[in-house]
């Protein structure tokens, strides 16, 4: 997998992460990364502009990595974890959606996030950049049937809260949030599914006081988030 941009491979770099290669841009001057790169002995090929553009479709800075596709953790393995809390995502389509929310899980001390594996988006480059580096410290669960996952989560305890506006859904901040508690958020465009909103415990609104009837969903996603741990010691 290619991956791009300063801040991404700082972190790797620093981190010790497997890199098989890296790009960089004829005139790549951040004297930092080449330091880094240096100390790790990495084979570098310098490449002229329109070559580095033609390799990805993002915003590179001047450096590609070549590294090895991002591993995913089995749900078996975060079971094992017996984390209090998780964020669970029906089918988030966007990348830049899903670098955001994995980079609040981050800085919320949310260690896991669980993704279907079917339409939805995956761990990218674009995810990796937007996440800043944050990868190493949450695992992203990849999972084959969403509802049934949500069904073990049960099992051993979760309380299941969603997000939507609907007529049953009650203000994010009267939900008791305390124990085991999953937290999903839904598409982009149509929000949760039918399935999946009948699986929860809770369904908690977000009140909108302006024109607008729904926020982003990495936005709706840092509010809950934040919410969800607020109280915690």
């Amino acid at each position: 997998m290619i991956i791009y941009g300063r801040n991404i491979a700082k972190e790797y770099l620093e981190n010790n992460n497997f890199i098989k290669k890296i790009y960089l841009q004829v005139g790549f001057s951040d004297k930092k990364i080449i330091s880094l790169i240096e100390n790790r002995k990495i084979q570098v090929q310098y490449l002229e502009k329109n070559k580095i553009d033609s390799l990805c479709s993002g915003l590179h800075q001047g450096i590609l990595l070549d590294v090895s596709d991002y591993e995913y953790t089995s749900f078996t393995s975060f079971l094992n974890n017996n984390e209090e809390k998780v964020v669970v995502l029906d089918h988030i389509e966007d990348p830049h959606n899903l670098g955001a929310i994995i980079r609040t899980c981050e800085a919320a001390g949310i260690k896991s996030i669980i993704i279907p594996k079917d339409r939805q988006v995956q761990v990218n480059a674009t995810v990796m950049k937007t996440s800043v580096g944050t990868l190493n410290n949450v695992k992203v669960v990849q999972v084959t049937n969403l509802a049934n996952t949500i069904d073990l989560l049960k099992s051993v305890g979760y309380w299941i809260v969603g997000t939507a506006l609907t007529d049953n859904s009650v203000d994010y901040r009267d939900i008791d949030y305390d124990g085991k508690i999953a937290l999903i958020i839904g598409n982009e465009g149509i929000g949760m599914s039918k399935l999946v909103t009948k699986k929860c415990d809770f369904i908690a609104k977000i009140p909108m006081y302006g024109k607008t009837n729904s926020l982003n969903a990495s936005v709706a996603a840092g509010i809950m988030i934040y919410e969800m741990i607020r109280n915690r010691k």
